[in-house]
């Protein structure tokens, strides 16, 4: 295992079937440091993140408790968390923003592949307070050792092939890390190949109104491969360091047959920490990125048709105090503040957002008060400052956008959260927020023909702060390896940006082709859901067996129609019973997601189905070298089923996979 803080965390973080560990320290929106915290959190590591990577972090997730994908093909799937996507989800690269494209529109990728990622983590609700408005929903945080934290003295690292499943993946990772004298190095390289996704046979609608017979989803094959240099000087009262990482992707649209996205995305990264050993502060940390993303979106006959683009860099800067005496119990807490800044241009044919530049100034403070293992209550407040402006026309001649214009926003964010622990066994926690969000480009100057949604849509530019109250109540028990934790959560906006049908007669474009027209306007709306997760040890000794369940529903509604909002993932129920003994580990598992009959009236409802899949992984020594190998069959009956959480236009085309057998090993030295 490798001497860093990563390894550490990762080895803390193995599920409780696995391995029996203590629970894992979640580090996002954890400044401080608790072992516990009142947002709902989930994280992946080690082994469970092995046998659950997909080729994209949305597939990776899909599962999790609250957390779904919107599944626009096997290439382009973004998570969903509660019924929330688009730019409510921040998704982040060891904390920083992941400057990109993808909350634009749901055909753009997430330029992180999850190969090369050694620990995701997810929290579930409002984020805001720690990393801004396009965190009201949640927050997915991929994290790497690309930038060393703490010292290496051997070399060690890691190497990953991959081999089969629906989409006859061929993908392999590589991973190492050196040094000597205070100096830490790493360097990482991953390449992926798959082809058409396998799926049932289903009949796939054609632009003419007819259907064809299909067992796989056309142009659905992808290409990706990138890698990172990283180094670091540690001492022991912090560090600080550098990276360059480069991410290629050439990938197939499954809304159009011809259409392909060559995206390229290169950063640089900067990171580093102080901890002072006397004086007010513990820790002082500091980190910025400066990323320079592209795509194209390449048709059938080799010419560019639009080309994306977003350059960016971001900043951050963190303060945490030591603790204080306070009423009997200790106060500690961290203050800082964030800078981003994009440009984002759209050329070519299927632009429908004109270039833009944003700049975000914000600054945080969250306080703790602990007593002892009795709990904790915790607070914190955001104020930024936001400003999108748009270049209007880049030809006068051919009006779309509209002139210059710049809107600017001061969201502000609040929260409470508390833990107690009730007894030994049972702990009770709840957060309470009020989040504000800026509007983004597209929701103020859209303006054109979206062809990932076959709909013409257009931004408001006197759009309005986006503005929502929040609240998360859960009860946990854990003894030994059993635990349970059940959960509830409510969210109310005074003014949520839905994308709505305006009911005006469609747009019809030069070729002739009509699209209904879509409009960003602010609503009041509600969503509200339960989720619960538990693992009970039902044989333990030298061969243990245990079962696990998940359960997960969100309603939400949009108050001033009363239509469901759309794009929600039905009731969702997952059954496991995993057998472990020695360096065999073997399991079952049924996913079960019901229909999903509640769609607003420009959708329709998805039937509902179960799926069973199967697992087995051997884990052995090789000298100084540990292996894992492990084999996964999914969907054994292969049952045709398709996601809720996808877009209308896209989900006919692309059910979810067939019954597909996948190989994999991975040796740590």
């Amino acid at each position: 295992m490798k001497p860093s803080l990563i390894a550490a965390t990762l080895a803390a973080s193995a599920p409780v079937w696995a391995q029996p560990a203590p629970p894992s320290v979640i580090v996002t929106g954890n400044p401080l440091g608790a072992s516990d915290l009142a947002t709902p959190s989930s994280a992946l590591s080690g082994k469970d993140l092995v046998l659950r990577r997909g080729s994209t972090l949305g597939d990776t997730l899909d599962g999790l408790p609250g957390v779904s994908s919107t599944n626009f093909g096997p290439n382009a799937n973004r998570p969903v968390i509660r019924g929330q996507d688009g730019d409510r989800i921040r998704v982040l690269s060891n904390a920083g923003a992941s400057l990109d494209a993808s909350s634009l529109s749901f055909d753009h990728a997430v330029p992180i592949d999850p190969l090369v990622v050694e620990l995701v983590e997810v929290l579930r609700g409002p984020a805001a307070l720690l990393y801004g408005g396009s965190a009201v929903g949640g927050v997915v945080n991929a994290i790497d050792n690309r930038i060393p934290r703490e010292a290496i003295e051997a070399v060690s690292g890691a190497l990953e092939g991959r081999l089969g499943g629906a989409a006859s993946e061929r993908g392999a990772s590589a991973l190492v890390e050196a040094g000597g004298g205070g100096l830490a190095f790493h360097a990482d390289a991953f390449w992926r190949r798959t082809g058409d996704l396998s799926v049932p046979d289903f009949d796939r609608p054609l632009k003419d109104g007819s259907t064809e017979r299909r067992d796989f989803v056309a142009n659905s094959a992808s290409q990706a491969d990138g890698g990172a240099l990283g180094a670091s000087f540690v001492w022991n009262g912090g560090y600080v360091g550098a990276s360059v990482d480069t991410y290629r992707n050439d990938y197939g649209i499954v809304a159009e047959d011809d259409i392909t996205i060559r995206m390229r995305r290169d950063k640089f990264a900067l990171a580093g920490e102080v901890r002072p050993r006397s004086g007010f502060f513990t820790a002082l940390r500091a980190q910025g990125a400066s990323t320079d993303y592209r795509h194209q979106e390449i048709e059938g006959n080799g010419a560019v048709g639009t080309t994306f683009k977003n350059d960016g860099t971001n900043a951050r800067l963190e303060a945490v105090h030591r603790a204080l005496p306070l009423g009997g119990g200790q106060l500690d807490g961290s203050f800082g503040l964030q800078y981003e800044s994009s440009n984002f241009s759209a050329l070519g044919e299927e632009a429908f957002v004109p270039s833009t530049r944003t700049r975000q100034q914000a600054a945080f403070l969250l306080e703790r008060w602990s007593w002892g293992d009795g709990g904790s209550v915790s607070g914190g407040l955001r104020a930024e400052q936001v400003s999108v402006r748009s270049a209007g026309d880049a030809d006068p001649g051919e009006p779309q956008f509209g002139p210059a214009q710049e809107r600017k926003f001061t969201p502000a964010s609040a929260s409470l959260g508390a833990v107690m622990n009730v007894s030994r066994h049972w702990q009770l926690s709840a957060n309470a927020s009020y989040t504000e969000r800026a509007p983004t480009s597209y929701e103020l100057y859209a303006n054109g023909v979206h062809a990932a949604t076959g709909t013409f849509e257009r931004g408001d530019a006197q759009q309005a702060l986006e503005k929502g109250r929040n609240l998360d109540l859960a009860l946990a028990w854990r003894q030994g390896a059993g635990k349970v934790k059940v959960g509830v959560f409510a969210s109310r906006f005074s003014n949520y940006i839905l994308l709505k049908a305006t009911g005006e007669p469609d747009f019809v474009d030069d070729k002739g082709d009509s699209f209904p027209i879509y409009a960003f306007s602010g609503v009041r709306a509600k969503l509200y859901g339960l989720e619960a997760e538990g693992v009970w040890r039902v044989l333990e000794g030298p061969r243990s067996l245990d079962l696990d369940a998940r359960f997960d529903m969100v309603r939400g509604t949009d108050q001033d129609s009363k239509e469901p909002l759309p794009r929600l993932a039905p009731q969702r129920t997952t059954l496991g019973l995993t057998l472990a003994q020695g360096a065999w580990t073997v399991r079952a598992e049924m996913q079960h997601a019901s229909d999903q009959s509640r769609v607003p009236s420009t959708d329709v409802a998805t039937d509902g189905w179960t799926l069973i899949n199967l697992s087995a992984s051997y884990t052995l020594g090789l000298g100084a070298r540990d292996a894992l190998l492990y084999a996964k069959l999914l969907n054994v009956g292969d049952t045709r089923a398709y996601s809720a959480s996808s877009t209308g236009t896209v989900r006919p085309l692309a059910p979810l996979p067939g019954r597909a057998l996948s190989v994999g090993m991975r040796v740590s030295f």
